[in-house]
């Protein structure tokens, strides 16, 4: 057999070697006919240079006990909720502040069918986790799958972590390349308490996921027997400490990131990798449901064919495929010896790929459903009137989820891409896509915009969409996403040309100032700031920042008063504002002059018309008073006095 080329796909070098002597093995051991029990339970030797001694055979007695771990009631001190983004109308990403991580975590839910409709229910949720490749901006399940269509009619919030690649979703003894991957304690300490408190997540859980989020799924639920009821594992390496295996492990890490196996679970089998082999603890599932699969390795219906009999094109889906194979044979083996009833589906063909794991999550769900209490019926929808004549003219929306349901002012169903309200104010209306999830952010009817008014229409310009409601509107374009616009700031807009005006399309929600009156919205050709006292005002460019350098409204500058104003003196402007001002030109920038001694000496010698020009720099605190430079000169205060120099 040739060496692989240096300069070969990285993927396709190390599945190489990994399958290399993979192969071997399973055609010894006869794997690639219907399953039977493979891989000896042989312990994983330590890697060269590893301090501790080579561990000795993993026996009853000296197999190092798992802790079994309850949830807590409460969120533990510093866990907080940091921003809430919809990103549709039933899949929200929230970023939780975790102590454990040190950082900000994203977490997407997919909502159930009724949430809207039953907004007083709690609901069973499953802990979905990602792959060894996970992505730091969206989970794989929503970005490689259509799980999100199926899940739905379904009366479940499913949970989705975001990022983590090559962390087994566990807490690492040491650094991960610069973070701190505390996973197990984020996900079972830090969440669940939040999600149960703000969420509506009831009482019954399941874990489930693929190749490195399916060995999670069953560490993490041997680690909490009384949180979940349900495990599935989907292609994931369910023995983590026979012979090879840590070493696999680690060339799996190394490739997936770069990541070190060593600093994930210390030396390779040693003690602590023990305490997280699933198939070491598989008596921890007694009186659970488990669900658990794997295909051969060979071409399936998702997979193209290499020219050689039954081998895949995808080779490294081929290697990685049939490691999982022999391990969660390994696992099902050592479960069914402890007692425990496992669902073990073996496929004939397949590899390493998603297809094969959305395809595993459909047949898992009935399962998952029972074990929770879910009855695996969707209900019947039928809207009746007003609403199915206008989902009859829009068959985009899709099959209906629910029936018809009170809101704020009148009813609305839900259906597949959108939902329709409607009102005898203001008939049946429709809101899809994008602009449904600004509009469930907002609050949806019971909100702040009320009910809407049209349906979803193309801008004037051609660029973007809107959608009109009782107390506002929602614009969205493909650069800026969708915001709502509302109250004074949506009339200042619309007098100023809306989106084809020099403000454009909105690119943040209205933000309200926690600190004093007032609100904050930023559109691409500047920010408006509105409060009671000064009403909707602009501020844009180099004014802008500088403000914002300042402390924007919560400065001693305040609101502002005016919008920009064009002077026609060298090239500039100025905002004018509750606390003072702000003066820009091409020459000078832009400068803060507070109201005050400066301010009114600079007006003896006509502003910026004057000899002194604009101001240069900041107001400077000296020992005897204050002092601020100008183009043509200096104005010193001292003792309350100012003086021109």
């Amino acid at each position: 057999m040739a060496t692989p080329s240096a300069h070969a796909n990285p993927r396709t070098r190390w599945a190489s070697l990994l399958a290399a002597p993979l192969v071997v093995g399973v055609v010894g051991s006869g794997l690639l006919a219907p399953p039977v029990a493979v891989a000896q339970e042989t312990p994983a030797r330590v890697s060269p240079g590893a301090q501790s001694p080579t561990p000795g055979p993993a026996t009853p007695e000296n197999v190092p006990d798992a802790p079994s771990l309850r949830v807590p009631s409460a969120p533990p001190s510093g866990v907080r909720l940091e921003r809430v983004e919809w990103k549709t109308a039933n899949r929200v990403a929230l970023w939780v502040q975790s102590p454990a991580m040190g950082q900000a975590i994203q977490v997407q839910l997919m909502l159930p069918a009724a949430w809207n409709a039953e907004p007083d229910r709690t609901y069973p949720s499953l802990l979905l986790l990602d792959g060894l490749r996970a992505r730091g901006d969206a989970s794989g399940w929503t970005l490689e799958t259509k799980i999100s269509q199926f899940f739905d009619a379904k009366n479940a919030i499913i949970i989705l972590p975001v990022g983590g690649e090559s962390s087994f979703y566990t807490n690492w003894v040491a650094d991960a390349k610069g973070s701190a991957y505390q996973w197990e304690t984020f996900l079972m300490q830090e969440l669940p308490p939040l999600l149960a408190r703000d969420w509506r997540v009831g009482d019954k859980h399941g874990v489930a996921g693929l190749s490195m989020g399916g060995t999670a799924a069953m560490m993490l639920s041997q680690r909490y027997p009384e949180h979940f009821r349900f495990a599935g594992s989907f292609s994931g390496f369910l023995d983590t400490t026979s012979f090879g295996m840590p070493e696999a492990i680690k060339v799996a890490m190394q490739d997936a990131g770069g990541y070190s196996a060593e600093n994930m679970w210390g030396p390779l089998g040693s003690a602590r990798w023990q305490e997280q082999d699933p198939k070491l603890h598989a008596e921890r599932l007694r009186g659970r449901s488990v669900y658990v699969s794997a295909g051969s390795g060979n071409t399936g219906p998702w997979d193209q064919p290499s020219g050689l009999p039954d081998i895949p094109a995808n080779f490294p889906g081929y290697g990685l495929e049939l490691l999982s194979r022999m391990t969660t044979q390994t696992f099902v083996n050592k479960a069914r010896g402890a007692g425990v009833d496992v669902t073990a589906n073996f496929r004939p063909s397949g590899t390493h790929t998603w297809p094969y794991w959305q395809f595993e999550m459909t047949q898992a769900w009935p399962q998952f459903a029972g074990a929770v209490g879910i009855e695996n019926v969707e209900a019947p929808c039928a809207p009746v009137g007003a609403i199915r004549a206008l989902a009859e003219r829009q068959p985009a929306l899709g099959p209906c989820l629910t029936g018809e349901y009170d809101v704020k002012g009148g009813k609305a169903a839900d259906f597949r891409f959108g939902r329709v309200f409607w009102s005898e104010q203001t008939g049946a209306q429709s809101v899809l896509g994008a602009i449904g999830a600004a509009y469930q952010a907002e609050g949806g009817p019971g909100g702040p915009l009320g009910l809407p008014t049209s349906g979803e229409t193309a801008t004037p310009d051609g660029k973007g969409r809107f959608t009109q409601f009782q107390n506002g509107v929602i614009y969205w374009s493909p650069t800026t996403g969708a915001h709502a616009i509302r109250g004074a700031i949506r009339a200042m807009w619309f007098d100023r040309g809306a989106e084809r005006g020099e403000l454009g399309y909105p690119t943040t929600d209205e933000i309200a100032n926690p600190n004093k009156p007032g609100v904050v919205q930023g559109f691409r050709g500047g920010t408006v700031y509105w409060s009671s006292d000064t009403g909707p005002k602009v501020v844009e460019g180099q004014i802008l920042e500088t403000y914002r350098a300042a402390g924007a409204e919560n400065s001693a500058l305040g609101y502002p008063a005016t919008d920009e104003i064009s002077l026609t003196t060298r090239n500039g402007a100025f905002n004018r504002f509750q606390g003072g001002y702000i003066y820009w030109s091409s020459r000078t920038g832009a400068q803060v002059i507070p109201r005050g001694p400066v301010f009114d000496a600079w007006g003896t010698v006509d502003y910026e018309r004057g000899r002194l020009g604009y101001p240069t720099g900041p107001l400077r605190s000296t020992r005897d008073g204050q002092v601020m430079d100008f183009e043509g000169g200096r104005i010193t205060v001292t003792g309350g006095r100012a003086e021109i120099s």
